[in-house]
């Protein structure tokens, strides 16, 4: 048994029984509906499927990351148990969580300077996250320390590759990260517009794509790119989606078909209320372990 607490944050997008089965605790973000504060608490509260027909019925959200309070109190009562602490978290370059998270630690080195707390920019996002803290965990369980699990992480976390494509830009349009103009000719036209996380954590459109049978083309084409040994991957996929499952399900199917050393079969997940509020419906996204990202 370890003596650290290893954690993520709820934008990991992996479901609370995973977390659970691997003893990884987690920070919750807030989400609101209509002006009603709830916590993203992974899909226990408000079922996904809800969540994303109330987006499509009009209710408006909006989401809230954790402040520097928060973090303390998350962190703390594991302090009182003598226990160290390791969170990953959140991309710095789609949220302030991390900054929050900075100001918790330079405070809790005052009050508890014998005991340790890392919390790690994760320069990633969704179910990319809960690839790289499901590694940890493994690492974690096989005795790695966790100064070693620090270190370990900010070397490669970067390593972790996050493909998104989205098949509705009805959402993108109205968080303003498309124009009006362009989801207008974007839907007549079917694009799909393809996007990944580049090495400062932002999610940059790399490809615009006609049609939804090409861009699930392409984004195995970028595993097959990027990833580890190519189509001789041997690590794990994970996959998330925003209440499409087919779609999720016609990507997993090719890359087991492609990837035949895989570990294990892909591992799709629902994208969350965080992460899911500022994408709506219909965003597929794919994520594994590869070259370190450049670009």
């Amino acid at each position: 048994m370890s003596d650290y607490i290893l954690a993520t944050c709820s934008t990991a997008d992996i479901s609370a029984e995973h977390l659970k089965a691997r003893n990884i605790d987690y920070v919750k973000f807030s989400f609101y509906l209509d002006g009603k504060e709830c916590a993203d608490d992974l899909g226990q509260t408000i079922s996904f499927s809800d969540f994303y027909q109330m987006m499509r019925d009009g209710v408006d959200t909006k989401t809230s990351q954790p402040n520097a309070q928060q973090f303390k109190d998350f962190i703390v009562p594991y302090f009182k148990e003598g226990k160290d602490v390791i969170i990953l978290n959140l991309s710095s370059g789609l949220s302030g969580a991390q900054t929050s998270a900075n100001i918790a630690m330079a405070e809790l080195k005052e009050e508890y300077p014998d005991r340790k707390a890392y919390v790690i920019d994760s320069l990633g996002a969704s179910s990319g996250m809960g690839l790289l803290v499901d590694k940890m965990a493994d690492l974690r369980d096989a005795g790695m320390s966790i100064d070693d699990l620090y270190k370990w992480t900010e070397e490669n976390k970067l390593k972790v590759h996050h493909w998104f494509f989205s098949t509705d830009l009805t959402f993108y349009v109205k968080g303003g990260r498309v124009s009006k103009a362009a989801g207008w000719f974007g839907t007549v036209l079917k694009i799909c517009p393809l996007l990944n996380m580049d090495l400062l954590g932002h999610l940059v459109p790399r490809e615009k794509i006609r049609g939804k049978a090409n861009v699930i083309k392409q984004i195995v084409k970028k595993m097959e790119q990027f990833a580890d040994c190519g189509l001789d991957y041997d690590g794990k996929c994970y996959m998330c989606h925003s209440d499409c499952y087919e779609d999720a399900r016609a990507v997993a199917d090719i890359i087991e078909a492609k990837f035949p050393k895989l570990n294990g079969k892909v591992l799709i997940n629902s994208i969350g209320t965080t992460i899911g509020s500022h994408t709506g419906p219909g965003t597929v996204a794919v994520f594994f372990f590869g070259k370190e990202r450049n670009d």
